[in-house]
């Protein structure tokens, strides 16, 4: 027993224990070469206002494609496109099928990628051709096929393969795109900085959007514009791809990659066991996978809750003025949050995190216990989801940049113990497992849609009466709070996900230290990256001036 014990226990270190190659286990005195440099590499900024700025427009144009993608798209197919929501649901059951096949292939190859351009950079100039042009065309359906028949495979066959292209260059554009600020400085002061401009982007971005499209939607339902519903989802649609195109081939050619891996990558068959090394993202994982089953019901509630519940997008717009005030105040919140529990991210993100719960779920279900008094007014309704809403939105900058952060500190947590960074293998074992989720998700969209008694086969231009609302009170309850209460599962799973975070400190610290010391180590060593090398030999000559003065 004693011998099977010690077998279990040398296998189990085996599996979980660091990789000889690694910054835990490489030799100090080996790494201790380069302790200064390492030091300087984790508090000196690198970036200049170009390498800060560009990347801010990339995301800015990614925002503006995700927003009217996300929470816009079944909103277009059902009541613009005018197709039967069972198809969609079907498209999407199939498309994640096909993403289970193709998309391994993907991840695999960008952990394989060495180039001498970087890892991330060459897919930038190639992915978001294609996944911006199909997210475009995709936007642009209904000026080809103008018809309302529900059931017409033209329509359903042209969903399919523009979603698909779409979907097949999702992976070789946002990987890359999610890795890059990793790779391009070891400083958590740069992170920040990009971060934070970051926010400002897509923060404006998205909200411009949404700001502009219920109103030109309604403006052209009643009239005040010579425009279609189609021609204004085209518009929207050809606009995020040209500025998200742009911003990524500017990206690609003007930032640079300064953190240099091991030329030679592990071989898939052991970078997919990597996962096992790293506790936080095994934590992620198994909750990603406990709430991927959700996604707000699979329908834009926002858009009924505008068009429908506060009475169109007009009628909608000074609800949503405390929202933009509340996110330039949250901007400025940014340093008084970082210096919050003396500088504990963790800490202060799970505060935040419990302030989003309370606030979140309170217009919701206010909604739904009094209906009749809440939601029988529109300005009533209006008034108490800008009052929740602004409440929630007032931390969303700092809680933006700091879960950003420490999301980083966890993927470097895994080059620390493994010497590698398998982000596309990783995003493999998650895409998996949700894809296991995907019949599910799809079973719970119907089951949302038939809770509420909500018809999404509506046409867009539909008339809007406050009598009617008073009418279906208890189902526009059920409506008013899922679209204000339906977030309350990914904050709870993100706050246990929390709990257990400990990158903070001397542990942080200590990490850092050993990872940059090795980033050195391996760029005086192989002499792959001139990025890499120019910043150490100006740290060097740096810490030669200084010693001379000393």
């Amino acid at each position: 027993m004693a011998a099977k014990r010690s077998l279990g226990n040398l296998s189990e270190q085996k599996i979980f224990a660091p990789e000889e190659n690694s910054a835990a286990r490489m030799d100090p005195e080996k790494l201790s070469r380069f302790e200064r440099i390492a030091t300087r590499m984790f508090h000196s900024p690198q970036l200049g206002a170009k390498e800060v700025g560009i990347p801010a427009i990339s995301r800015a144009g990614r925002q503006l494609s995700e927003m009217i993608n996300d929470t816009y798209r079944t909103f277009y197919f059902v009541s613009v496109l005018r197709v039967d929501m069972v198809y969609i649901v079907l498209i999407g059951t199939l498309l994640g099928i096909y993403n289970t096949l193709i998309r391994p292939l993907m991840g695999i190859a960008y952990d394989k990628t060495r180039t001498r351009w970087g890892k991330s950079r060459p897919y930038l100039v190639v992915g978001p051709l294609f996944y911006y042009g199909a997210t475009a065309l995709m936007f642009c359906g209904r000026l080809f096929i103008d018809n309302d028949i529900t059931d017409d495979p033209r329509k359903i066959l042209f969903i399919f393969v523009t979603m698909m292209i779409r979907d097949t260059f999702s992976l070789i554009y946002k990987l890359p795109l999610d890795s890059y600020l990793t790779l391009m400085t070891p400083c958590p002061e740069d992170r920040m900085k990009v971060g934070l401009w970051q926010t400002y982007a897509y923060k404006w971005s998205g909200d411009f959007v949404a700001a502009m499209l219920m109103p030109l939607l309604e403006a052209a339902r009643s009239g005040w514009i010579k425009a279609s519903p189609a021609m204004i989802f085209a518009f929207f649609g050809i606009f995020s791809a040209f500025l998200g195109t742009g911003g990524g081939l500017l990206l690609a050619i003007t930032c640079r990659e300064r953190i240099l891996l091991q030329p030679q990558p592990a071989p898939t068959s052991k970078t997919l066991f990597y996962i096992l090394k790293n506790k936080y993202a095994m934590r992620s994982f198994f909750l990603g996978l406990a709430g991927s089953w959700w996604s707000k019901g699979g329908y834009a509630w926002d858009v009924v809750q505008q068009m429908e519940i506060f009475g169109g997008a007009f009628r909608s717009m000074p609800w949503y003025i405390p929202r933009q005030l509340m996110q330039i105040v949250s901007l400025s919140l940014v340093a008084p949050f970082k210096k919050m529990f003396g500088g504990n991210y963790r800490k202060t993100v799970m505060f935040m995190r419990i302030w989003d719960m309370i606030f979140g779920s309170c217009a919701g279900v206010l909604g739904l216990l009094f209906p009749n008094q809440i939601l029988g007014t529109w300005w009533k309704a209006g008034l108490v989801f800008a009052f929740f809403d602004g409440l929630i939105v007032s931390n969303d900058a700092p809680s933006d940049i700091m879960e950003a952060e420490l999301g980083r500190r966890a993927g470097d947590y895994t080059e620390y113990v493994t010497g590698e960074r398998p982000d596309g293998t990783f995003g493999l074992i998650t895409m998996f497992a949700g894809k296991i989720t995907d019949p599910l998700r799809a079973l719970t969209t119907i089951a949302v849609f038939k809770w509420t008694g909500y018809d999404p086969n509506i046409a867009a231009n539909r008339a809007w009466t406050q009598d009617r609302v008073r009418e279906n009170i208890t189902m526009y309850s059920k409506v008013f709070l899922l679209e204000n209460f339906s977030d309350l599962i990914p904050w709870l799973l993100g706050f246990i996900y929390l709990i257990f975070f400990d990158i903070e400190g001397k542990k942080m610290d200590d990490m850092y230290a050993a990872l940059n010391e090795r980033r050195a180590l391996i760029a005086k060593e192989d002499a792959k990256s001139a990025e890499m090398e120019a910043m150490i030999e100006m740290m060097a000559q740096e810490e030669a001036i200084a010693g001379g003065k000393a």
